[in-house]
């Protein structure tokens, strides 16, 4: 496994990042057991989990699975780089969601307790909040820091400017502020090219992208097996109306020798500003094969190539859209 700094920190995570969205859901807790074993002993430290996943309001089922494997000991926490998230709704009552301040801290203690932790690495803002100003969140953020109760802020589904104006007040504010992004990006959908990563870049922000797979459907073939909770309803439509595309994507990675799921991992991971990518493995096979996308390169005729059957938006904004 090979390794980089997220962003501008000096830590230090692995290539790829397991997505746990699966387990509990998906994946029982012994087979999810199974599979985070079997990331360490692939050389996988970094592990993105969010309050919410498990899709059983207020209970983290997901969270709560990882803090039972965790406390089987064995410096499974230690060994861990673990990354969550807060906004989705943990309860009925008007603040068990969003950033408010109030939310983020019986947030964060609801989390440390599922995930039987007394600190998390990475606290993600799972959306961005319109309704709460950036100097709250900041202010809820740098107590918890202070407190040790988490050591770096990231954000999931933000757009480049929500970006620059979050880190400039934190700037202001003498913080850090966000070190990572988590956007929707893949071969597929490539809009987070225009703004999303120019200004990750810009404020040494790591990109962890999520549905690098496309919700399955740049498995190619076996897409329908690949998909996801986000993908499951829509990705036999899917794959009908990018018939074509996956057609000549799945003869490229033919072509390759690869196949097509590792193709799309590769393809991220050859962008300088991307850290990791979240695969998020259902059976254990699906995490072994993924390894081979940090081994494959390349060449520019075949960047060129897949340029043609996945168009981006023509480069970064202004230029993807003006002169």
């Amino acid at each position: 496994m090979e390794y980089t700094q997220l962003g501008r920190t000096g830590l230090k995570v692995s290539r790829l990042c397991l997505g746990t969205m699966n387990f509990g859901p998906k994946t029982t807790e012994e087979d999810s057991f199974a599979i985070m074993d079997k990331a360490h002993d692939l050389g996988i430290n970094f592990f993105d989990t969010a309050n919410t996943y498990g899709w059983k309001i207020g209970e983290g089922w997901t969270e709560q699975i990882i803090g039972r494997w965790f406390a089987q000991g064995g410096r499974r926490r230690e060994k861990t780089v673990l990354a969550t998230k807060v906004y989705g709704k943990m309860g009925e009552w008007p603040n068990h969601s969003r950033l408010s301040a109030l939310n983020i801290r019986q947030s964060v203690e609801g989390s440390l307790k599922r995930l039987q932790t007394d600190h998390i690495d990475l606290y993600q803002m799972h959306h961005i909040d319109r309704n709460t100003p950036f100097e709250e969140i900041w202010q809820a953020m740098e107590a918890l820091v202070q407190q040790g109760k988490i050591l770096y802020v990231g954000s999931s589904n933000f757009a480049g400017w929500h970006i620059a104006k979050a880190n400039e007040i934190a700037k202001a504010r003498h913080f850090m502020g966000l070190v990572s992004e988590q956007p929707l990006y893949n071969l597929k959908v490539r809009t987070a090219e225009m703004d999303v990563l120019p200004a990750c870049r810009d404020y040494g922000l790591g990109v962890i992208p999520w549905s690098p797979l496309a919700s399955g459907l740049l498995a190619g073939t076996r897409g329908k097996e690949q998909a996801g909770r986000r993908g499951e309803e829509g990705v036999s439509k899917e794959m009908e109306k990018y018939a074509e595309q996956i057609r000549q994507y799945e003869e490229f990675c033919h072509e390759m020798g690869e196949i097509p799921a590792n193709v799309a991992l590769a393809w991220l991971l050859s962008n300088p500003v991307v850290t990791a990518p979240i695969v998020g493995p259902r059976k254990m096979e699906q995490l072994t094969e993924s390894l081979r996308a940090v081994e494959i390169k390349f060449s520019e005729e075949q960047r060129k190539r897949l340029d043609e059957i996945w168009p981006g938006p023509k480069g970064e904004s202004p230029e993807a859209f003006a002169w």
